[in-house]
């Protein structure tokens, strides 16, 4: 992505969803021009049983997965939060995957998004 020059938008989002399997749940899913900042992921297991989850960028929407947490340890009715800045562009997308069978997660990401289109 080149280096914007114009004028664009600049919006915080908020993403949500229950992990409830081992499916890949896109916190951020990229598209071309933007440029987003995650400032906040916030996991919390909700059924009483231990798990571990992974959170990863997929480059360019896939091929190559850059993994940002692996493997972490989720304590049961407890809270994970990750507040380092992440920072994606174009369509680049943010992953989040448990590693076990069935679960009770809730998942809560806000994020900016640069809209440069």
């Amino acid at each position: 992505m080149a280096i914007p020059s114009g004028s664009g938008t600049e919006v915080l989002k908020v993403s949500m969803f229950r992990s409830v399997d081992t499916t890949e749940h896109k916190l951020v899913d990229g598209v071309a021009n933007h440029i987003y900042t995650v400032l906040s992921i916030s996991i919390c297991e909700t059924a009483g049983a231990a798990e571990v989850f992974n959170l990863y960028i997929a480059d360019d929407g896939g091929g190559t997965d850059y993994e940002i947490i692996s493997d972490q340890a989720l304590a049961a009715n407890k809270t994970f939060v990750y507040n380092d800045r992440i920072v994606l562009s174009g369509t680049d997308e943010l992953i989040f995957a448990l590693q076990t069978g069935t679960a009770d997660i809730d998942v809560v990401c806000s994020y900016i998004d640069q809209d440069w289109t």
